[in-house]
């Protein structure tokens, strides 16, 4: 289910610090739906072709290994949600999301870049908290 404010061909963000709070925080609630993360297409929208991603097991995957994984084990099974919520900007076009699954307790930071297309995800790390 794409967010307001977005197509499935076009993930445009508004003008304003607000709106691309709004808009990142949708389009991480989007990475998080299972039925998403198992869409082949939306992936190669949504990642950037230089995207990473460091996994909670320490791996490193790239968009590629991202588009053919997900479709076939997209992580979880049910709908997760996002808490504590800040988006910062590093720089023009780049802002840090940093979040935690309310469910699981795991804090994700997420780096996107605006480009003429909308936002992309570069990176992305996602730690679960320790045992302690």
């Amino acid at each position: 289910m794409l967010r307001p404010g977005y197509t499935s061909d076009n993930m445009a963000p508004r003008e304003g610090t607000m709106a691309f709070s709004e808009d990142l925080l949708a389009l991480e609630q989007q990475l998080l739906d299972p039925a998403l993360r198992a869409d082949a297409a939306f992936l190669r929208r949504v990642l950037a072709d230089d995207f990473q991603e460091i996994g909670q097991s320490g791996r490193i995957y790239d968009k590629a290994s991202m588009i053919n994984r997900l479709p076939m084990a997209p992580g979880f099974s049910g709908p997760r949600t996002i808490i504590d919520f800040e988006a910062r900007e590093m720089g023009p076009g780049l802002i840090l999301a940093i979040y935690r699954i309310a469910e699981t307790g795991t804090l994700r930071s997420s780096l996107w870049r605006r480009v003429n297309s909308g936002w992309e995800l570069v990176f992305n790390q996602g730690t679960r908290p320790s045992e302690v």
